[in-house]
């Protein structure tokens, strides 16, 4: 690869990396917490939602995760 070549080369790697910083990820699963911040309800309610099957979540390790999915569901159910 010549000097030119290269030296374009090492722009457009420098654009992909910039652009790649401005992508916002989305986050699938949220932890207890964060969930109840989202939603506004409490840790017992949340509880007992989990427990009902209205909210889905994941154990991975000693992390509780809740997916942002079930709580969106949740709200638009519950929607007046």
């Amino acid at each position: 690869m010549d000097r030119k070549a290269l030296s374009r080369q090492m722009r457009l790697d420098e654009q992909r990396s910039k652009a790649a910083q401005d992508e916002v990820i989305l986050p699938i699963t949220v932890r207890i917490p964060a969930a109840i911040r989202m939603t506004g309800i409490g840790r017992s309610k949340l509880y007992q939602l989990i427990a009902r099957g209205e909210i889905d979540m994941a154990k991975i390790g000693t992390a509780t995760l809740i997916t942002v999915e079930s709580l969106q569901r949740l709200v638009e159910r519950n929607r007046r």
